[in-house]
Parts: structure tokens; C-alpha cells; sequence
């Protein structure tokens, strides 16, 4: 009722008055008068922990996606595990790479369904900034770690998940613990985009849906590539229902999203292709993304981070002391936030240094 008393104030006003307006309130008027009643609408954003002045040129979720765009964790995921670690081929994906491929699936159905494709594009940016060096295996690794000594420290989280680090990320460990400072729905998005919470946004919910639809294909994509599995591999009564090429699925799951949602309060799809998108994704978790049987160096992985991990709560000097601060003297907390914001290639620098014996070298 709101949007469309919020429509009707914003068709009577006049040509002079519009001329008054700047560009943000330009814009903010014509999603109002465009986009559909469930879209989210900047101008009645939740907004911000902190308030802060209006921009003159852009939205509030504008200079969300902008924030995000130039935060220091989103350019570290160019240098993080998608599912490969640290591979040779040129045309395997990063968490960087994912990343802009959500935003492009999520956004074109922002489009085609009227809601808020700025929105969508930030949340989307900012989906997986909590993710941990090596992928699922660090972050699996950095969960079994903190099982083994939820005896021995206060406020030992129960579990690490990655959407929770994220909105961390943006809350408290970006511009030198100051954060980002994002709008409620940013936030909401980012939390909301993997596990029990669910985005209260149609768009953050677009966000989630996009994010599996993107990582299940390209990652079949790059398994194929480096041969971890085979076409035949593929389960059968999924690829009848989605397509057998990367191409025809994600066409497939677009196509269903878009038309179960048109005109609805929530994103739907239907029973038979979410069945079989969720097929394809729990074959995935087992012969690709947590199988000890691949080349991927799950073990290896899980090795590495855990043994960082336990390291660092043992000589907890040499985490940096910010970290210790913007965990209000958590040392657990300061731990995880360290070791989790490490690119792959950092990680594995920090195991040589601390564990690989070193040559002696002469002055």
C-alpha cells in the first residue's frame, strides 16, 4: 500500500518541482514509478547503523556496491580458491570470477522481474567476502577447529559459516575495523545468501538462488576441464531435467525462476527443477568439493589452515593486533577474522614459513 500511495504522490508531481530534483532523487522517483510493488526501493531504504548524509548522484545501495567494489576483501578474492587451489590453467575460476558471475545471472533476473537491480548488484558483490582461503575445505577445516576447543575458550563460535564472516567483513573488519557501513537490506543479503537465514528481500533472494546457480555450473565446467569427473559422471535424471551443457541449465533455471516468480511476493521455482538443481549440488559437495579422492588437495587443504589455526591460538602474538582490538580481545574470534581474510597464497606462505624446515643461509 505504501509503494503505491509512495507511485501516485510521485506521478502528480510537477515538471517544475522535478527540475528541483538532483540525480539521486531523479532516480529514486523513477523506481518508484517503475519497478514492481515487491521491489525494494532505495528511497525507503532501512539505511545505515550510522546514518550518514544522502549522496547528491547515487542511491544508498549504489554506494553500497561501492563500497564493496573497492573494499580490500573484495579485491583479496581474485587470489581465493572457487574450487581449484591455486591452479595453473588460465581459464579456471577464482572466488573473484564467481563472483562477477552471480552478479550477471542475479542481475538480469533483477531486470526481467522490475526489482532492484542496484541492490541485487551489491549484495551480489558482497555475497562471499567471508569465505576462507582453499574454499569449502578451509572453510570445513576452520569448523572442525573450533569443534576440538569449545572446552578450552570463552566464546568459541559453534561453527564458522562464511555468510556470518561476510556480514562481519562489512560490519566491523573493513576500513581498519570501522566497516563498511552498509544499508540494512546489503547487510541482510549478504547474511541471507547461504544457509538458515533467508534474505527478507526479493532481490537478496534472487542473490541466493543465483549464487547456486552459478557455482553449480561453472564448477562442473572446471571439474570437467581438469577431469576430476566425466560427463558420464553427471547424474542422468538431473541433466534430463536441466540440459547436459552448462549453457542449457542455467537457461533452464533462469527461464523456471523468472516465470514462477513474475508477479509474486517471493522467488519461487518449480518442485522438479529445484529437485534437480539441488541434485546436481549435493553430487558436487560429494565428488567435487569435499572428496579426498580428487586433485583438488582437500586433505592437504584442511591441513593447512588447521594447522595455522592452532598455531596462532598457541603463539597468539603474532596475529596482528588489530585483529585482537576489532574482536573486542576475543582471541579466538581475532584468529578466525585472521585466517579467513588470507588469499590462498598468503596461507600457504605463512605454513612454509612456520613449518617447512628453511635452508640455512650465509650473511
Amino acid at each position: 500500500m505504501v509503494f503505491e500511495v509512495a507511485r501516485n504522490l510521485s506521478s502528480e508531481v510537477d515538471e517544475g518541482r522535478r527540475s528541483t530534483l538532483c540525480p539521486r532523487e531523479e532516480i529514486e522517483s523513477r523506481e518508484i514509478a517503475t519497478l514492481s510493488p515487491y521491489a525494494a526501493l532505495a528511497a525507503y531504504s532501512k539505511g545505515r547503523r550510522d546514518p550518514r548524509p544522502k549522496d547528491d548522484y547515487r542511491t544508498d545501495f549504489v554506494r553500497d556496491r561501492d563500497r564493496i567494489l573497492h573494499s580490500k576483501a573484495f579485491r583479496r578474492l581474485s587470489h581465493k580458491t572457487q574450487v581449484f587451489i591455486a591452479p595453473v590453467g588460465d581459464h579456471y575460476r577464482t572466488r573473484l570470477t564467481h563472483t562477477l558471475e552471480v552478479a550477471q545471472i542475479a542481475r538480469a533476473i533483477a531486470r526481467t522481474l522490475r526489482l532492484n537491480e542496484d541492490l541485487t548488484e551489491a549484495i551480489a558483490l558482497g555475497h562471499d567476502l567471508g569465505h576462507t582461503p582453499f574454499g569449502h575445505a578451509g572453510e570445513q577445516a576452520l569448523s572442525d577447529a573450533l569443534d576440538s576447543i569449545q572446552e578450552g575458550y570463552d566464546n568459541v563460535p559453534q561453527k564458522y559459516h562464511h555468510a556470518r564472516q561476510g556480514l562481519r567483513v562489512v560490519d566491523v573488519l573493513e576500513y581498519d575495523g570501522k566497516g563498511l557501513n552498509l544499508t540494512a537490506e546489503v547487510r541482510n543479503g549478504i547474511l541471507g545468501h547461504s544457509g538458515s537465514h533467508y534474505p527478507r528481500t526479493l532481490e537478496g533472494q534472487i542473490v541466493r538462488i543465483a549464487d547456486r546457480i552459478a557455482y553449480i555450473n561453472h564448477d562442473i565446467d572446471d571439474a570437467l576441464r581438469a577431469r576430476v569427473i566425466s560427463e558420464d559422471d553427471l547424474p542422468d535424471q538431473y541433466c534430463q531435467v536441466l540440459g547436459h551443457t552448462s549453457a542449457q541449465r542455467i537457461n533452464t533455471l533462469i527461464r523456471d525462476l523468472v516465470t514462477q516468480s513474475e508477479g509474486q511476493n517471493r522467488i519461487l521455482m518449480t518442485p522438479a527443477i529445484k529437485e534437480a538443481m539441488d541434485g546436481l549440488r549435493a553430487f558436487m559437495f560429494e565428488h567435487v568439493y569435499l572428496t579426498d579422492r580428487s586433485p583438488i588437495a582437500q586433505p592437504r587443504a584442511r591441513h593447512v589452515v588447521e594447522s595455522l589455526f592452532f598455531h596462532y591460538l598457541e603463539h597468539f602474538e603474532e596475529v596482528p593486533t588489530e585483529f585482537y582490538v576489532m574482536a573486542e580481545h576475543n582471541q579466538v574470534q581475532a584468529v578466525i577474522d585472521y585466517i579467513a581474510g588470507m588469499t590462498d597464497r598468503y596461507a600457504l606462505g605463512e605454513y612454509e614459513r612456520l613449518f617447512v624446515p628453511q635452508g640455512w643461509q650465509e650473511e
